[in-house]
């Protein structure tokens, strides 16, 4: 069991809903072949490792090169954190489809700016001519919602001689289920439920706009390839957070490929009455869990877990568990013993996190497996 190593790794993890992205492999060794460690350029550095299933990312003058726009959202979107955490693990797992880990290098968006993507994401008005979302028609019975909750940008690069050029991009739109507002400021929220069908019917709309607007930028050559993947938001009393529902590729200029629908459904273990699981053989196999560790350990206030499925094909798996333990020996006794339950008990063959935490919410051991992995890794995060 590893303690300390690797603690801030865990947390990182931790933060994430599911866990398609597995781990990092990053170091801060250095090397002229791609396949090391960090290959490094005259201007840039590569982290990563070319033989793993995670994208290399891009380091400049001894920095991580971090997104112009991340963040950016109509402000609702932080009454659920997990649509965030979906969204960016989501686009990343649909870029693998078209743009390959041992071929291609992830920077964060470098095109979009932080004032592009507010105005894209305001009203259509006379001051924003670039809204996507439709005008301001008032609050009346036919008030037209804001669609559009948030835009994302991925760079897919190469390194041709030492230079990093562009060499394709995954752009994900987030839409909303439902629009939350106020009639006046500081007065009561109200809920606009959006129909499915409008609702996808609008992305599409907007996804052309954008992929239009994107090619115009400065530095995005007409001829590499666009993925623009859509993404419906959770309502914010969710558990779980939204998911993408379809995807469609330009490979040149303004025209759109077909789309291609998916069947992504995030869930909440144990199910309830409302809250069904596609397939119950994962449903027991959680249950089981739950049952060995609380009969073995009766102080835990809780034992949840939200999971992902594409169709009725279990990919991830994130595990909450509330202690109330307070002394370090009863905490690595624990950590030890999950560990054990969680290779017996829960489903085989994908990722899966374990997050351990106190009864005051901070974490106390997390725990990881990467898909096609036997033995969890543990940290413990506690003491001195």
């Amino acid at each position: 069991m590893k303690r300390k190593a690797g603690a801030f790794v865990g947390i990182c993890l931790a933060a994430l809903l599911l866990v398609g992205c597995g781990k990092s492999n990053n170091s801060s060794s250095s090397g002229s072949n791609d396949t090391t460690t960090t290959k490094k350029t005259d201007k840039f550095q590569i982290t990563g490792d070319a033989d793993s299933d995670q994208y290399r990312g891009v380091i400049e003058n001894g920095r991580y090169r971090i997104s112009k726009s991340r963040g950016v959202g109509v402000q609702q979107d932080a009454n659920n954190m997990l649509n965030l955490k979906n969204f960016d693990i989501g686009m990343t797992d649909i870029s693998k489809k078209f743009f390959s880990t041992q071929s291609y290098i992830f920077q964060e968006g470098q095109y979009l700016s932080t004032s592009t993507v507010e105005k894209w994401l305001g009203r259509q008005s006379k001051d924003n001519p670039d809204g996507l979302n439709p005008v301001d028609n008032g609050n009346g019975s036919n008030r037209n919602p804001m669609y559009v909750q948030q835009i994302g940008e991925q760079d897919y690069m190469k390194n041709n001689n030492g230079k990093l050029t562009l060499a394709g991009m995954t752009i994900g739109i987030g839409m909303n289920q439902k629009d939350y507002y106020q009639k006046q400021q500081y007065g009561p929220t109200f809920t606009q439920s959006i129909p499915h069908d409008k609702m996808v019917a609008q992305g599409k709309a907007d996804a052309q706009k954008v992929l239009e607007r994107v090619r115009k930028i400065d530095g995005v050559p007409n001829n590499i390839p666009i993925v623009i993947a859509m993404f419906e938001q959770a309502p914010n009393d969710s558990l779980v957070g939204g998911s993408f529902y379809a995807y469609a590729v330009s490979n040149s200029g303004t025209q759109l490929g077909d789309w291609k629908n998916l069947d992504i459904k995030n869930v909440v273990f144990p199910a309830t009455s409302t809250n069904s699981v596609p397939n119950s053989n994962d449903e027991h196999s959680f249950e089981n869990f739950k049952d060995k560790i609380q009969n073995f350990f009766p102080n835990l206030a809780g034992v949840t877990a939200q999971a992902q499925y594409d169709g009725n094909t279990l990919k991830g798996m994130n595990v909450n568990i509330t202690t109330q333990f307070y002394s370090e020996t009863e905490i690595i006794s624990f950590t030890q013993y999950v560990a054990q339950a969680a290779q017996s008990y829960l489903p085989n063959k994908i990722p899966i996190d374990i997050q351990i935490l106190g009864s005051d919410g901070k974490t106390q051991a997390f725990l990881s497996r990467n898909a096609g992995e036997g033995k969890f890794e543990s940290h413990i995060l506690t003491g001195n």
